[in-house]
This record gives structure tokens, C-alpha cells and sequence, in this order.
């Protein structure tokens, strides 16, 4: 089992940044590639971002390309969304998922999940 806790979310103007965070506990974090989803009201999940077990692969959404950034930092048990260049459409849910494959754009190949943090950018 692996328990993820996400954390950072808040209310911020458009233009501004956030970064979120994921703590994980439980099974060894480095042996998992993680990914970012995310929900906005009335819409189904969606993927922004996912990196490798080692950090050293990324891919991103076209959406949040150029914007947002993951990371992670394996000592810390720990990834981050920095997330810069707000928009109103970004406001959503932020979830943080884990998958013992490589990284994967898709949810379904996630087995771990986060309770989820709001991100409210207004205009």
C-alpha cells in the first residue's frame, strides 16, 4: 500500500503560481512513477503531468505545457506541481497518483490516489 497526501492548494489570481506537494508513505516511493490529474466541476478527470521513479522523464498535457512542472524528490518521499502562469481554466482538484509501471498519461494505470486538493484560480 502506498498512502499519498496532497497539500498547497489554495485561491490565487490569474497570472500567479501554486506548487503542490504529495507526501507518500508506505511502500518504497522511488520504485513508482507518479502522475498529477486533476477535476474541475461537471468535467471528468483529467491527466497534467507524470515523471518516472528516477526524476529523469516528464510528460505533460499540451494544456499545462511550458507552465507547470513536476518533480520529485525521492529522499523526501515527496513530488511537486509547480504550477506558474495561472489560469481560470486550471481551477480544479489536484490529485496525486501512483503506478508501479512507467510513467502513463492514461488514470486507469494508476493504483494509488490522493484525497485531492483545490486549486481556485480567478480572473
Amino acid at each position: 500500500q502506498v498512502q499519498l497526501v496532497e497539500s498547497g492548494g489554495g485561491l490565487v489570481q490569474a497570472g500567479g503560481s501554486l506548487r503542490l506537494s504529495c507526501a507518500a508513505s508506505g511502500r518504497t516511493f522511488s520504485n513508482y512513477a507518479m502522475g498529477w490529474f486533476r477535476q474541475a466541476p461537471g468535467k471528468e478527470r483529467e491527466f497534467v503531468a507524470t515523471i518516472s521513479w528516477g526524476g529523469r522523464t516528464t510528460y505533460y498535457a499540451d494544456s499545462v505545457k511550458g507552465r507547470f512542472t513536476i518533480s520529485r524528490d525521492n529522499a523526501k518521499n515527496t513530488v511537486y506541481l509547480q504550477m506558474n502562469s495561472l489560469k481560470p481554466e486550471d481551477t480544479a482538484v489536484y490529485f496525486c497518483a501512483a503506478t508501479a509501471g512507467g510513467i502513463n498519461a492514461n488514470e486507469r494505470a494508476y493504483t494509488y490516489w490522493g484525497q485531492g486538493t483545490q486549486v481556485t484560480v480567478s480572473s
